[in-house]
């Protein structure tokens, strides 16, 4: 992967890694019960930490504040066709440098190329704001000082974030700045010097879309990064041998890492709005698509820790929305915007309680969206993946006037919905464990080797191509450091807000590498039964009651056969166990549910099969235009 060390590019560049999970492992009285620890990848050393925070600090909220909004209308005011041209005149003017780092890294194909590329540019292509040389079939040759630093030998040990310019080590600081050293345009009298500051910006401002979107969705976006950059800044390639079987579940699952909106514009058109929640005075996010004219409204609830403006449920807005229905996408109930703003409890895992919590948050969000749009607002519907899609099914069992003055739904879509949450979990955590099957001599260089394979071969991109090697043990073990990820986010959020003494290291919003550390020891069985079970217990609610309801299958009476109800799932999603298939075969007709072969746990979700099977499962909300209100 090609990193550079414009701020928010190299933010977009890097915090694809959305998988990467926390710093090494600190021996704490919470430790698992087995005498090995928690396989977890090493990461780039912090020691700057509380100067860097401060540094992302103002650069967040540089993007947020100017370059985003100035960004949109620079990018109305000025085509694509320009402001490629704009990047095309700002690599032509920077040949000096890769000419000299050619040079020094002994590169003389590397130095005719870009020569005969700058010769043609800067004439045949008006001072470089074409690319002929590219239709010549010139290739070009990438040479910067960063590069030619490794290549003699500096191995960087220390994360850096510059100011303005972003994440980086001490080895990209150092080239960057001498990059920028040899850009002639640093050089020049007004105006041409000002041409800097342009290209700079262009740059940017393609970006800025993406960038805040990470922003907005990562509870944590600068450890994140950090994690990010330390496999994808490097200039090696890893070790793409498959020393074992594939598991096809757990690959067919990284594929959901990819899935995002085919129109990258699509974001864009979404509104954004605050509600206040009445049971905690807060006020929580949401976004909205509406159609022009009357339709039906479909809500989407995201997996375990997801966000709104994750691209999961803005893939599957954009498709409902091209399909003419009104969309609004929301975040959820363990994810900590959630958490902080609209829960009635400290812990989330308790189902009636969570159910209770998003049900009033969706309630508030569809009276807003009543009193600002009365006419364009016909029928309701709820999508919920994963975790959603069971908590999806929860509020399908609340009708029958037990939630007086909150929505109902005209239909329940539960997409790859665990059925047992005990058994999720277990699994969940055994794929985090999955590298204790490696010998101990070699693990933490076959754990740092998956992470780099995946970040230098794009596995957190839309990747064109051959499928990546991962064996059976490297595809689980990305997998559950996906969720032990969100898990971090959770306990930190929580212990943040109110601190149950179960963490020994000092929480601190400016130093947070050895409490990361802490929380990474525990697993999901450990959350449960060291945090949350002691708090619900507290408050008179027993474990033995958290777990049935933490079973669908305990909850038959109400969900069999529900006229509302609709199911998609797969075959080999490694959330079900056989005997979770056979209920919901039991439970629900062939019209109300729909079982795939293939595609793990949410990893067919953009196939086109999928994508008509949801069509299908909202049939019918089209045919009663008559606009609906609250009960």
């Amino acid at each position: 992967m090609n990193l550079n060390h414009l701020s928010f590019s190299a933010l977009v560049l890097t915090l694809f890694l959305s998988a990467c999970s926390s710093t090494q492992r600190e021996e704490n009285r919470n430790a698992l019960s087995s005498t090995e620890q928690t396989p977890v990848p090493q990461f780039i050393k912090d020691p700057y930490e509380p100067v860097n925070r401060g540094i992302w600090a103002f650069n967040e909220g540089l993007l947020k504040n100017l370059v985003h909004p100035s960004a949109r209308v620079y990018r109305a005011t000025l085509p694509k066709p320009v402001r490629g041209s704009i990047r095309n005149f700002q690599k032509n003017i920077t040949y000096p440098g890769r000419l000299v780092n050619n040079l020094l890294q002994g590169r003389w194909t590397g130095m005719k190329n870009e020569t005969l590329r700058f010769l043609s540019n800067s004439t045949v292509g008006i001072a470089g704001l074409f690319d002929p040389a590219t239709r010549w079939g010139i290739s070009p040759s990438q040479a910067s000082f960063n590069q030619t630093l490794g290549k003699w030998g500096w191995r960087p040990e220390k994360f850096i974030v510059l100011p303005l310019f972003g994440p980086s080590d001490e080895r990209h600081a150092t080239g960057f700045f001498a990059d920028r050293a040899l850009n002639p345009l640093n050089y020049l009298n007004s105006p041409y010097r000002s041409a800097s500051f342009l290209t700079t910006y262009n740059q940017l401002a393609d970006l800025s879309e993406t960038a805040k979107q990470l922003l907005d969705i990562e509870a944590d976006s600068y450890s994140i990064v950090k994690y990010a950059w330390t496999y994808g800044s490097k200039q090696q390639q890893p070790d793409l041998e498959l020393t074992g079987p594939i598991d096809p579940s757990s690959l067919q699952t990284l594929a959901a890492v990819s899935i995002a909106p085919k129109d990258p514009k699509f974001l864009a058109h979404a509104k954004k709005l605050k509600v206040k929640i009445p049971t905690t005075r807060k006020k929580l996010p949401f976004h909205y698509w509406l159609q022009p004219q009357p339709a039906p409204l479909v809500y989407i609830l995201p997996g375990l820790n997801a966000h709104s403006l994750s691209n999961l449920p803005l893939a599957l807005a954009e498709t409902l929305y091209q399909q003419g229905y009104s969309v609004v996408s929301t975040t959820s109930v363990f994810h900590p915007e959630f958490m902080e703003n609209a829960s009635s409890s400290e812990l989330p895992i308790y189902a009636p309680a969570d159910s209770r919590d998003l049900l009033i948050a969706l309630s508030e969000f569809d009276k807003t969206l009543t009193r600002k749009h009365p006419d364009r607002l016909t029928q309701r519907a709820l999508i919920g993946l994963s975790m959603g899609g069971y908590l999806s099914l929860n509020l399908a069992t609340l009708e029958n006037g037990q939630t007086p003055q909150l929505l109902d739904f005209d239909r329940y879509i539960a997409i790859n919905a665990p059925v047992d949450m005990v058994h999720s979990a277990r699994l969940i955590d055994s794929y985090m464990d999955a590298p204790l099957k490696w010998p101990a001599a070699e693990r933490q260089a076959r754990i740092n080797n998956a992470v780099h394979k995946a970040t230098a071969n794009g596995l957190f991109s839309r990747r064109k191509g051959p499928p990546i090697p991962f064996d059976g043990i490297e595809s689980k073990y990305l997998v559950g450091l996906s969720f032990r990820f969100g898990l971090r986010d959770l306990i930190y959020s929580s212990e943040s807000r109110n601190n149950h003494g179960v963490l020994t290291e000092r929480l601190s919003k400016r130093r947070r590498e050895k409490v990361y550390g802490e929380i990474m020891s525990f697993s999901y069985q450990d959350y449960f039964h060291k945090i949350a079970a002691p708090y619900y217990q507290e408050k008179g609610i027993t474990k033995k009651e958290i777990l049935r309801h933490a079973n669908l299958r305990n909850k038959e009476r109400k969900l069999r056969h529900h006229p509302k109800v609709r199911i998609l799932t797969n075959q080999n999603d490694f959330l079900l166990q056989k005997k979770d298939l056979a209920w919901l075969k039991k439970n629900f007709s062939r019209s109300q549910l729909t079982i795939f072969p293939q595609g793990g746990h949410l990893g067919n979700l953009n196939e086109p099969q999928v994508e008509k099977a949801i069509l299908k499962a909202l049939h019918g909300l089209k045919d009663d235009l008559n606009p609906r209100s609250l009960k």
